[in-house]
């Protein structure tokens, strides 16, 4: 099992595609004046949508809207920008004038009058002495999967030609980067037909959208997500990804546009939606949101937040959806100050995360580009990539730490706070061998706790934050590691890992969206919303690491793991 993993994460690696050795640095396929002048320039596919966005609930229910989220109508946020319109908006708007309800149940008596609320996207327990949690997770796929080739009118739900699942809980709707944790989980359940149906469904999002929104609602649409559409591609074809890229080559291009858009011409310095010039002028990359406004799902809190802060409130508004795009809401790593929230300044920082994603991207479109023998395109992207990696090394790795750090582009400067987003190269061999032993070293010192890897070592109250360990963070530790021949480590966070959901699962009958890795047998909390069951991304990963780990998996059940 070890051999076929090795085997297939090395074809759709980047330094596999590039055709170097392994961990070679991709630099070395350029002489350095070459990257030094090497102008970076977006892909040139349509950048329009074939569609129009269509407008999300607070365009289309105006004051009522900020009426019912401002006085909290429904306890969570989503609940109404979720909910189903009886009638046309104009017409209940024109309703909701001539009522004029004076007070908060005059209010809730409108809506739930003219609206229906949705339900939640519920799992029911298992008894975990009757049901082996394999059996508990093959089972929750069928209870997850959703199927909307229509949606009611109005409604913000956006229509999908084929079946999904859902990560479970108040996310009813599919996600972009849950998705890819969650096939991998459905593969080992043997449901490749699902993991086809999804990659299907995020292609045409890319062909309707331009790109891929946060999820299927028309108020995500102004924002993305971690962009792993190109992972999820590769698991269609375990022996031969470049086919798999060639066969969605103009989404994997199409989506890479929509993430360079503005590249062109852009001043060193500056920065304009996505892309980010650096001072050398190498172009990386940034999270973002088209849009300035309270999100629509927790209105009432980004405005709150935005009355705490001394900056001009559209700004704010942006980084705090910029942030929702990173799926880190809410981090540390997005503060100024990093207990502070008001602080947040995510749109000043260059990630690590998402420029290895990129930098995996633009390997995959060059894979795809080979196997279609379209040399200039396969040229062009590998070029790309090598000087995305010599950007990387250049601003966002610290030997001195010996990490990868987010970098502060107005200031010129590395955010000095470690955290799992570190990890990002190794899983996508960015990382040379020498950097992956270090990465290794800082992520045992610092982030390695008693039920897995902790996502930031600061206990701030936000969710991305100590003490709670996610899903996607493991497996992305868990492969990049094994990838570096860190095989002992690996082992040692899957098996805390496995060990903590399972105390959970044995505890409640349930897989839970995130978990206390400090204090281990408890789901995590912090964050906007209560701790969710269902859970996609978990299901996703854990019955990876089962399969992965047969052995631990049964040595892990007595709740002792091989020291570091």
């Amino acid at each position: 099992m070890f051999d076929a993993y090795v085997n297939r994460r090395r074809r759709p690696t980047p330094h596999r595609l590039l055709g170097v050795r392994r961990r070679e640095p991709a630099v070395a396929l350029l002489p350095t004046l070459l990257l030094t002048l090497l102008p970076i320039v977006a892909a040139q596919p349509r950048t329009t949508p074939v569609a129009p966005y269509p407008d999300p609930p607070q365009v289309l229910f105006k004051d009522l809207f900020v009426a019912v989220q401002t006085e909290a109508i429904y306890a969570d946020g989503k609940t109404f920008a979720d909910a189903v319109p009886s009638a046309a908006p104009n017409d209940i708007l024109a309703q909701y004038h001539a009522a004029r309800p004076d007070s908060p149940e005059a209010l809730k008596r409108f809506t739930d009058a003219h609206f229906a609320l949705p339900a939640a996207a519920a799992s029911a327990p298992s008894a975990p002495e009757q049901v082996p949690i394999v059996a508990h997770i093959d089972r929750l796929w069928d209870v997850l999967t959703r199927s909307t080739t229509t949606a009611p009118r109005y409604s913000s739900l956006l229509t999908q030609p084929k079946p999904y699942v859902v990560p479970g809980g108040r996310f009813r709707e599919i996600y972009y980067w849950d998705s890819y944790f969650t096939m991998l989980g459905l593969e080992q359940s043997g449901r490749h037909d699902l993991v086809a149906d999804m990659v299907g469904d995020f292609a045409y999002l890319i062909d309707t959208y331009g790109h891929v929104p946060n999820g299927t609602r028309t108020y995500y649409l102004s924002r993305s997500q971690p962009p792993f559409f190109f992972e999820m591609v590769g698991l269609l074809s375990n022996d031969d990804c470049a086919r798999a890229f060639s066969q969605y080559l103009p989404q994997l291009k199409r989506e890479y546009a929509f993430w360079m858009q503005g590249a062109s011409g852009l001043r060193r310095g500056t920065a304009h939606r996505r892309v980010v010039a650096m001072p050398d002028g190498s172009i990386l990359n940034r999270y973002w949101d088209d849009r300035d406004t309270p999100r629509d799902e927790s209105y009432r809190e980004d405005t709150e937040l935005a009355r705490a802060s001394p900056r001009p409130a559209p700004q704010v508004f942006r980084d705090i959806r910029a942030a929702a795009e990173s799926g880190w809401d809410f981090s540390s790593r997005w503060f100024a100050d990093p207990h502070t929230r008001a602080t947040i300044d995510t749109t000043e920082i260059v990630p690590i995360d998402l420029n290895s994603l990129l930098f995996g991207l633009e390997n995959a479109i060059r894979a795809g580009c080979q196997r279609q023998a379209d040399s200039g395109c396969a040229g062009k992207f590998a070029r790309r990539a090598a000087a995305r990696h010599a950007a990387i090394d250049r601003y966002l790795w610290d030997k001195s730490t010996g990490s990868y750090l987010d970098y502060r582009w107005t200031r010129q400067a590395p955010v000095a706070r470690l955290s799992a987003a570190t990890l990002y190269p190794l899983f996508l061999a960015v990382a040379s061998d020498s950097q992956a032993a270090a990465v290794a070293k800082s992520i045992t010192r610092e982030l390695l706790k008693p039920g897995g890897i902790v996502t930031t070592p600061l206990d701030t109250g936000q969710q991305w934050d100590a003490p709670n360990g996610w899903a996607p963070i493991q497996w992305i530790a868990v492969a990049g590691l094994r990838h570096y021949g860190q095989t002992s480590l690996a082992e040692t966070i899957a098996c805390r890992w496995m060990i903590n959901v399972g105390e959970v699962y044995r505890q409640s009958g349930k897989l839970v969206e995130k978990y206390d890795v400090i204090t281990t047998g408890r789901s995590g909390g912090g964050g906007e919303y209560p701790t969710q069951d269902g859970f996609g991304w978990t299901n996703g990963v854990m019955r990876k690491l089962i399969a992965l780990y047969p052995a631990v998996a049964a040595y892990s059940a007595t709740g002792q793991c091989p020291k570091v």
